[in-house]
């Protein structure tokens, strides 16, 4: 099983999708499980989709 690396500027966005995976993993398989699941993965989306939109250090914005 992957592990979620976190940086110590990990975005509000991944630490609340590692929260609903964990909430997600005491649930047994079913809607509310699959609910969380589904709402980490568009939560990671959101984290990604931010990290590509602001220019980090050594980061030239391309545009």
């Amino acid at each position: 099983m992957a592990h979620m690396q976190i940086s110590r500027e990990t975005s509000a966005w991944l630490l609340q999708a590692k929260e609903f995976l964990i909430e997600a993993r005491r649930l047994k398989p079913g809607p509310a499980r699959n609910e969380l699941r589904e709402a980490a993965r568009v939560l990671r989306e959101i984290a990604e989709l931010e990290a590509d939109s602001v220019p980090g250090p050594g980061r030239a914005k391309t545009s």
